[in-house]
């Protein structure tokens, strides 16, 4: 590469980096249930992003799963990667009964477990807020032309390493500018 091609090089990963601090501004103005913000993020990249696809390699490895793989070099090949976790552990209060509880109290009451990747139960209008956020933080990547995919994935991965420790669900967001993108014909 020559000298101008860095330096554009550059001064896309800065964009990007950038682009992704501004999803987390998009994530916490989400509209959430009740005005009630238990949604969380975070910015990972270096180190602590190739932490993340080296989890998501072992998670892949231990349970077979070519998708954790997969996704991982997807995370490696990004700048950078936005998690967004929610408190979904709290209760929204209005005895629905879509967490398998009768009432928001029964709910409130159980020992919270970690069962697979995520902590459980959660309240439906918790994971609707998380969706919300999500949404609204791929919206804003989108509208500045940075290439994206929402990942269970890298959630799952980030959760074993400790990040977003309150976050009883995490899904991760890669973010990335090439020429075409890397997330479109993934094998």
């Amino acid at each position: 590469m020559d000298a101008d091609e860095v330096e554009s090089w550059v001064a896309e990963r800065d964009a990007v980096v950038e682009v992704a601090k501004l999803m987390l501004v998009s994530a916490r103005t989400a509209p959430k249930s009740g005005g009630v913000d238990d949604v969380l993020g975070l910015v990972v990249r270096g180190g602590r992003k190739d932490a993340v696809a080296e989890q998501m390699e072992r998670i892949g490895e231990e349970r077979g799963l070519e998708g954790f793989k997969r996704d991982a070099r997807n995370v490696r090949d990004s700048e950078a990667v936005v998690l967004i976790g929610v408190r979904g552990n709290r209760s929204f209060g209005l005895d629905c009964g879509a967490c398998g509880y009768e009432t928001c109290e029964g709910f409130r009451a159980r020992k919270p477990e970690k069962s697979g990747d995520f902590v459980g139960p959660t309240c439906l209008f918790k994971a609707l807020d998380l969706g919300i956020a999500l949404g609204s933080a791929v919206k804003t990547a989108s509208v500045l032309n940075v290439d994206n995919r929402v990942m269970y994935r890298v959630g799952a991965a980030a959760l074993k390493l400790g990040m977003l420790q309150e976050a009883t669900v995490v899904l991760g967001i890669p973010v990335s500018v090439r020429g075409k993108s890397i997330f479109f014909d993934r094998k």
